[in-house]
């Protein structure tokens, strides 16, 4: 249980405080309401670009950094397709300089341009390294746009094109972060060693002059139901040949979110999950099989992905995960199986918790989704699941006309 009190500043900042006494530090969380979905589909890549612009200096500080090392804190930031969020961890003593720090660059960003074109050609480099020149590194930029067609979703959060961080200019960046840096589209969460009058007044001081922005009213379109399957054939100089499968599911906070993620675990998750055991162990078909799911806000994937052994062709490996899943739609999970994902859910879920920082962060995510309770419901919710549940849950989700998949061919050599 993750207990909080929660305020509103006149200029919409919301505030949760996570008092903890049994640690000396605290934990600085603010989460910023945009994400890689809330882009301009011809300027991709600008969340992930306002990462990093974000620890160029501000109106009064140059170097974010610094002030954070000499008071004995850490800090670091990830952008997702929902969200862009920032931490600090620091010695409770010491909370007043985080905040500090955050709302300067709440305020007003340097906007220098050499800062600009540093982190602009940081963004070029990761992009380059992470995503074109990786083996393996390309697959969220086909999958994603397989999968989505009318949803944002349809690029990575990296961005569609590496062209569109490199054609950015100073008013493009001006215009994203007065649109969505603004307190009234933030959520500022502080936990430790804290008492909430304390960070009451410190937050109105740094925060409550900064000016509020334009209500930002999200408006994506509905990602409409798949009706039939795809298949998308790429080859590349990588080391195997691989596999990728994605059923559309249901969001986090949605109806059935937890069933159709205990069915990824059963399907895939460790050595005793049907993937491993079936197609990897007694079918050496695979090197390496899992499942997961994105969690995203909006409608996600269900993943099925694998790595094939020497001599395999794709669609060999194809028709045996086809056949696994067709089983279990036709027969569900047994009764030891799903007491076993529950278990290791709640464990996993239970184990979170103990680190103040994703206590912090987590009660920042379900207040942005809508309610910052839900983040004391998710144990409960766990539990209410059955072996019905996950069983309607792969009938519906593991349709094969629900599915897109991706056959990532190694080129020989």
């Amino acid at each position: 249980m993750i207990r909080y009190e929660n305020f509103v500043l006149d200029n919409g900042l919301r505030v949760y405080v996570h008092e903890d006494p049994t640690t000396p530090m605290a934990a600085v969380n603010i989460l910023y309401n945009v994400g890689s979905r809330d882009e301009d589909e011809k300027r991709t890549g600008f969340a992930h670009l306002f990462e990093h612009l974000m620890f160029g200096g501000s109106q009064h500080i140059p170097s974010y950094d610094e002030p954070v090392q000499k008071v004995g804190g850490e800090n670091n930031a990830f952008t997702s397709p929902d969200i862009t969020n920032y931490y600090i961890t620091l010695p409770a003593d010491n909370l007043e300089t985080a905040l500090w720090l955050e709302s300067d660059r709440m305020l007003r960003l340097s906007f220098d341009p050499k800062v600009l074109e540093v982190q602009r050609k940081v963004v070029i480099e990761e992009f380059k390294q992470r995503y074109l020149n990786q083996p393996y590194g390309d697959i969220w930029l086909k999958l994603r746009p397989l999968a989505y067609k009318v949803h944002p979703y349809r690029w990575a959060t990296i961005g569609k094109d590496i062209s569109h961080i490199e054609e950015a200019v100073m008013d493009d960046v001006q215009d994203f972060f007065f649109r969505f840096y603004r307190p009234n589209n933030a959520i500022l969460v502080v936990a430790g060693a804290v008492k909430t009058q304390q960070v009451k007044q410190l937050v109105e001081k740094w925060f409550g002059p900064i000016p509020a922005g334009e209500p930002y009213i999200r408006q994506l379109p509905k990602e409409p139901a798949q009706q039939e399957a795809r298949l998308l054939e790429t080859s590349a100089q990588v080391p195997l040949n691989g596999l990728i499968k994605a059923w559309h599911m249901p969001g986090r906070y949605e109806e059935g979110f937890f069933a159709a993620d205990l069915l990824s675990d059963i399907l895939g998750r460790g050595k005793s999950s049907r993937l491993y055991r079936h197609l990897l162990k007694e079918k050496p078909l695979f090197n390496s099989v899992s499942a997961s799911i994105t969690s995203s806000l909006d409608p996600g994937l269900l993943l099925v992905r694998g790595f094939l052994n020497p001599g395999v062709t794709l669609e060999e490996a194809d028709a045996a995960v086809n056949e696994l899943l067709a089983d279990f739609i036709e027969n569900g999970a047994t009764g030891e199986e799903v007491t076993k994902v529950k278990n290791q859910a709640e464990a996993t879920l239970a184990f979170s918790e103990v680190e103040l920082l994703n206590r912090t962060m987590n009660l920042a995510f379900a207040a942005n989704a809508g309610n910052a309770e839900w983040v004391n419901e998710d144990a409960e919710k766990i539990r209410a699941v059955d072996a019905e549940a996950i069983h309607q849950a792969a009938r519906t989700i593991l349709r094969p006309e629900n599915c897109s998949t991706l056959y990532y061919r190694a080129e020989a050599n």
